[in-house]
């Protein structure tokens, strides 16, 4: 497969959908044999990030030890898939300046959708006051402005949600077309490529 290298960085509340559907768009990536790599933001905080906890000066410095990884991948052609709640705006476009073909994923989840959805009880945990600052209870997400793919996990399917991200990539450029791919929801994405500038 001759795909370019790019940082696809999901984002969006705990338990929103964001690792279930990265793990899908990592699948069928890796099924049509792209050169493509995971970085979960769990995963990263047991290894590469060890150590930080979640003040907002360790929640960035966890986002940029990630988005710096994700750049030495794709600036060697890889296809690097981040997963992590990288609540700050300002940090996440820190991350997109300083990557080639970055492609932001927002993962919109209604609060109490995500709480339902939450088998880690983390949320309520934090109701109780049991854990400081968790990200939608008591410390701030900051959704993107302008993301390049947008999904609605309580409204649209992990599938459809996957089939979004590799229609963008296609359309911009990152991946070669899949002429055998459903049309579905394109003309939406190319909607809203065309307002970020892209077609």
């Amino acid at each position: 497969m001759n795909n370019k290298g790019a940082t696809i960085w999901f984002t969006g509340l705990p338990s929103s959908g964001k690792s279930t559907i990265a793990h899908e768009v990592y699948q069928r990536l890796y099924d049509r044999g792209c050169a493509v790599e995971l970085l979960d933001g769990t995963e990263v905080r047991e290894s590469l990030s060890r150590g930080l906890g979640f003040s907002r000066e360790d929640r960035e410095e966890n986002v940029r030890r990630i988005g710096y990884v994700a750049k030495l991948l794709s600036r060697n052609g890889v296809l690097a898939i981040c997963a992590a709640v990288s609540p700050y705006r300002s940090t996440r476009d820190e991350v997109r300046k300083n990557s080639s073909n970055f492609v932001e994923v927002y993962v919109e989840c209604p609060l109490d959708l995500a709480e339902k959805r939450d088998t880690d009880g983390n949320y309520a945990k934090a109701r109780r006051g049991e854990i400081a600052e968790y990200t939608g209870i008591n410390s701030p997400y900051e959704p993107p402005l302008a993301p390049e793919v947008h999904i609605n996990s309580s409204s649209e399917s992990v599938d459809q949600g996957a089939w979004k991200v590799l229609k963008t990539l296609e359309l911009i450029g990152v991946l070669p077309e899949n002429p055998a791919a459903e049309q579905g929801l394109e003309a939406e994405i190319r909607q809203r490529l065309a307002g970020l500038g892209y077609v």
